[in-house]
Parts: structure tokens; sequence; C-alpha cells
């Protein structure tokens, strides 16, 4: 295979990242297919095959793929600093947007006209989810045993078992069913009935809210829309520094701001502790993609193509979409408490699956609709 060329002068590289990261609307799909067009069919900057090799290393990481994609892409074009240049480019028009997002929404939040807003895009969010929850699990629950270790992982989640356990878990499981050794089965299984962490409000501080989402950065497998279910259990039930509809405001705007979803964590930090809370969260959850992605260029392709590593991430696929459908059922108990939201969600989701219109505008319509419904109040 040629090599492809590479840019002329890191310039560019960051030029690109941050057209992307202005513009990338839509979610982590909409943002690798933009990154396919811009590097490959427009730059030629590398052809196919080598956009697609980075690609299927993304899908073996945590993180927030189409970062990571970013990341990987800057770190195959311009070596280490291009690592860092990419993904600097990528998520900070995002995360800035998100912190103008979150300023306005703590100065204007509890007004009137913004709450009809906020209250118009919830259950739009919902369907959103939904509409991953459906595109996901065509995907990875192709098999009979992938949809009963989905619905396993959803049962276990809703009785309070902690996320992580709960992918990692299922990874192992799948893992073992496809190779079968006894004593490592025993021990996979035996993940499973471990007791769930109880809740337990704490103060809030800095250091806590970073170690929150570093752990998040660091073991979330799947979509970004993952992200809900592991912010609920650990800012909204064990630590109670968010409320449900606080969270679904945070996801909401990540949704309407271009780039990373993860940019839900510059607004969930500014809410709990202002500018120094926004710059902790971004940093905690992004932090681990550049150290992974880093870290993979050593060891990943030589694995990737392993028959075990392959029957891990189905594993992994179906509890990410377990985890998600517990956070869609959650939310929806919370959210859809009147007939004017449940009819607004429905027609939300018929636009997105059926329509496949842009998730920006149905947020934007979703808004419109709550604003004018308040108004009419």
């Amino acid at each position: 295979m040629d090599e492809a060329p590479a840019p002329r002068h890191l310039r560019s590289l960051a030029g690109l990242f941050l057209k992307l990261g202005l513009t990338a609307f839509g979610g982590p799909a909409a943002h690798i297919a933009m990154m396919e067009d811009e590097v490959v069919r427009r730059r030629k900057w590398m052809d196919h095959a080598a956009f697609l090799d980075l690609l299927g290393l993304c899908n073996l990481l945590p993180g927030p793929n189409s970062t990571e994609l970013a990341i990987f892409i800057g770190r195959a074009l311009a070596g280490w600093r291009g690592l860092v240049l990419a993904g600097l480019c990528f998520i900070v028009p995002a995360a800035l947007l998100t912190l103008g997002f979150a300023a306005l929404y703590g100065h204007f939040g509890r007004l009137p006209a913004a709450q009809g807003f906020l209250l118009g895009i919830q259950p739009v969010v919902l369907a959103i989810v939904a509409q991953a929850v459906w595109n996901l699990g065509r995907s990875a629950l192709r098999t009979w045993r992938n949809v009963l270790l989905g619905v396993a992982v959803l049962a276990a989640s809703l009785l309070g078992i902690q996320e992580a356990l709960l992918i990692l878990g299922a990874g192992a499981i799948s893992l073992l069913l496809a190779r079968p050794r006894p004593r490592a089965a025993a021990l996979g299984m035996a993940l499973l009935p471990l007791p769930a962490v109880p809740a337990l409000a704490a103060p809030f501080s800095l250091g806590g809210l970073f170690w929150v989402f570093l752990k998040v950065g660091a073991t979330l497998f799947g979509s970004g829309y993952v992200l809900i279910a592991f912010l609920r259990t650990d800012l909204v039930h064990r630590l109670g520094w968010l409320t449900e509809t606080q969270l679904l405001d945070a996801v909401a705007v990540g949704q309407v701001t271009p780039g990373p979803v993860f940019t839900t964590a510059t607004f969930i930090g500014y809410l709990l502790g202002s500018w120094r809370g926004a710059l902790v969260a971004t940093t905690a959850i992004f932090l681990p993609a550049f150290l992974l992605v880093g870290a993979s260029a050593f060891f990943l392709p030589r694995i990737r193509k392993s028959p075990s590593v392959s029957a891990f991430m189905r594993g992994v696929n179906a509890a990410a979409v377990g985890l998600m459908a517990t956070a869609l059922w959650d939310l929806g108990r919370a959210t859809l408490a009147s007939p004017w939201t449940a009819a607004l969600g429905l027609a939300a989701a018929w636009l997105l699956i059926r329509r496949r219109v842009n998730t920006t505008w149905v947020i934007a319509g979703g808004g419109l609709a709550g604003y004018l419904l308040h108004l009419g109040h």
C-alpha cells in the first residue's frame, strides 16, 4: 500500500479539526463520516484502508470514538504533536460553546421562558437515546447470546450494579462462551451478582469531580449515549450532586452543540463548580482518550485481529445497549409526565428514526414547541 501524502504543516491539521470542532453536528457517526470525507476524499492524506484501520482500533478502546479517531488521525499524520493538536482542536471549540450554554443556563435556566424551552428539549433527548438504542441494538444483538447478555445487563443495571462491572463482566462472559475454560468461566459469571453500590450523598469537591469523569472516560464503551447511564449512577444517585432534570439538560446541550457529545462534562462541571469545575471535568473525561490512543500505537495493531478480542467486544457492545435501555427507561419515567411531553417525544422519535431528520433540527424544534406551549399557560 502506497503511503498517502501527509499535511504540509501542522497548521493544516489544526485548521481541519478546528473546522470539524465547529461544524460537526449529528453525533459520532456523523463526525466519522465528515472526517472520512475531509481526510480521505478531499485532502487525500490517507487511503480508505488506512482510515478503516484506525476506525477499527477506536472500536476496541473505551471513550468517545469520534474524538479518538481524530486523535488517531493526528498521530498517523503528524506524530505525537499531531496527536495532541488534532484532539485539542476537535474538543476545545465544542467545549467553549458548551461552556457558554452552561453560563446562560446558570443565569436563565430557572426563568419561565428558558424553562419552557428546556422542558421541550428533554423529550427529544429521550427520542435520541431511543434511536441510538434501536440502531445499536440491531447491530450488537444479532445472536441469542448477545440478546441474553443485553437483557441480563439491563436487569442488573436496574438493580443498581455498577456500569463498569457490567461492561467488563459482559465482555468476559462473551469471551468465555466463545473460548470456554471452566475455571475462568466461573470467575467471569461471578461478576454479575456483585452487590450494588449504595447511594451515599457526599459534599461536592473538584477532586471528586475529576475522579468521576476520569472513570467515565477510561471505562465507557460504546456510544456516547451510554454516558447518560454512567453519569446517572454517580452524579444523580450515588453522590446526589445533580438532578435528573439537570442531567437531561446537560445531555441536550451536548447534542445541540457541534463536536463530541462528551462535552456534556463541561456543562455539568460548570453547574457544579463554575469555570474551574468545567475545566476539571472536561480534562478528566478526555484525558484517557489521549493516553489510550498514545499507548495503543504500540500494541493494539498486533491484537486487533485476535478472535478473543472480537469475542470480548461483542459482549461489551451488548452490555452498552442494555445500559442505554436502562437509562431510557428511568429517564422516560421522570420526563414523560404529561400528554404533551409524551406526544413530543413520540413525534421526535418518528422524525429521527423514520424521517432521519438531523438531531440538531429536532432538538431546536422541540425547544421551540416547549417555549410556545409554556407561553400558552
